[in-house]
């Protein structure tokens, strides 16, 4: 036997989900609205419910969860001291769409008389808008309800035409990590992307753009919550960007050219990262080689992502200067498998434009990684020098030695590098070997795209 259900009931949260959940309760119960804004319960008395108060709201017998999952918690705790104040036990029932969380919830804080039932409709307010009520699906958890009371509601959701799925909340969640939680998590990503319709969209396309359609028309708060307050939507993202990752490494070339190594290196032409590959390449021959000059690491390990170099190579680490900033920044960005790692001796060399005079000369611009190499050097022997490094590309002083050759940089800047770079680009050398330590070396990180994942 079934018990009979209340002649009212309360509804907590009147966002969108609490709006249509209350409406549905209408057509069988008086409906008590209680939302913490102001604006919100203003709408509710607009629409017809009685919204007087939230002690009004707390003494039905029957009240229902609407609020977002995160505020969950901090909603119950606000109303125990109420309860503590009203005669009898009440029922409480969550709509969250999480259910562990709310079972967290309700384990530390509902009174000992009290019951509770967990249930997840499967559905919102864009759905219903399309399809109706009648056929959506309801999870259900009995909780802490007894078997007469559950009966009744779940006989009263099924009256509505809903789907009554009865499981735990464990079990709900880990399916809807990979159900829900999925949608929300391409749906979201794909708004990101800048995923846009288009003249020639096919019908899969259309289904996509209504995912994400439906998916950003709920709020930021719900698509966090969903992903952080779920316990097993962490491993379905990590699941999902390790797929992402191999299908998008199977479309990878595996070499550019049959017969021809493509080497993107982190300096110009003239730099030390060139001499290093050169060095490199000679000793430990994969095949002719190509150098693309990229400047950058960022640069390198992007090309290295995108299958436009088949290796890459950067400075990692200098015996004077430390670790290089730029590459470990970089490092972190991207995927990749370190195939070796070796040293180069490193002498660096103050070089000025070719019809420069070194008495207008105000600044030396360089690596950042040079000027730690000659910190002491710089401030013995040039101290009034101002130091800088520059900006993308001028970041490498391989760079900033091609602008001087090219006078498109001032004749008041100076650089440092290699004695290579005055050579090639026709600039004078003011003075050599300007690094602090005579066994200055630095180290190179040899590297390639990463294997396959399994």
């Amino acid at each position: 036997m079934t018990a009979p259900l209340p002649a009212t009931v309360a509804v907590i949260g009147f966002g969108r989900f609490g709006r249509l959940w209350a409406s549905m309760l209408r057509e069988d119960f008086d409906v008590v609205v209680y939302d913490s804004a102001a604006e919100l319960r203003e709408q509710a008395a607009a629409s017809g419910f009685s919204s007087d108060s939230l002690r009004a709201a707390l003494s039905c017998g029957v009240i229902f969860y609407c609020v977002p999952i995160s505020e969950f918690e901090a909603t119950l705790r606000e109303h125990l001291p109420h309860f503590a104040k009203l005669d009898g036990p009440r029922t409480l029932i969550d709509v969250l769409s999480v259910k562990v969380h709310p079972k967290e919830v309700l384990d530390r804080y509902l009174p000992a008389a009290y019951q509770a039932m967990l249930t997840h409709p499967m559905f919102g307010p864009d759905s219903v808008a399309v399809s109706g009520l009648a056929g959506q699906t309801i999870v259900v958890d009995r909780y802490r309800m007894a078997e007469h009371a559950f009966a009744a509601w779940t006989e009263y959701f099924a009256s509505k035409g809903l789907i009554v799925v009865v499981m735990t909340a464990d079990e709900h969640d880990r399916l809807a990590a990979e159900s829900q939680g999925v949608t929300h998590f391409i749906g979201r990503t794909l708004e990101r992307f800048g995923f846009t319709p288009t003249a020639i969209d096919t019908l899969g396309t259309k289904k996509l753009h209504e995912i994400t359609a439906q998916v950003t028309n709920d709020t930021e708060q719900l698509f966090v919550d969903l992903q952080t307050r779920n316990p097993h939507t962490r491993a379905m993202r990590v699941r999902l960007s390790e797929a992402q990752d191999r299908v998008f490494d199977q479309l990878l070339p595996n070499r550019l050219v049959v017969d021809t190594v493509i080497v993107g290196i982190q300096g110009g032409r003239g730099s030390f990262n060139e001499e290093a590959a050169r060095h490199y390449m000679s000793r430990t021959p994969e095949a002719p080689y190509e150098l693309l000059y990229l400047h950058t690491t960022e640069r390198v390990l992007r090309a290295l992502h995108e299958g436009s170099v088949d290796r890459g190579q950067f400075a990692i680490h200098n015996s004077a200067g430390g670790m290089v900033g730029e590459s470990v920044a970089a490092m972190a960005r991207y995927r990749f498998a370190i195939v070796e790692e070796f040293a180069i001796k490193i002498s660096h060399c103050l070089m000025i434009g070719a019809d420069a005079d070194l008495a207008d000369v105000d600044t030396v611009m360089t690596h950042p990684q040079v000027l730690a190499q000659c910190r002491t050097s710089l401030a013995t022997k040039y101290p009034t020098l101002r130091q800088a490094s520059g900006d993308g590309d001028l970041i490498d002083h391989a760079k900033v030695a091609e602008l001087l050759g090219r006078g498109e940089l001032d004749a008041s800047i100076a650089t440092m590098g290699s004695r290579v770079l005055a050579d090639l680009h026709g600039l004078q050398v003011v003075e050599d070997d300007l690094q602090d330590l005579d066994e200055n070396f630095t180290s190179f990180l040899w590297v390639q795209r990463p294997p396959p994942r399994a």
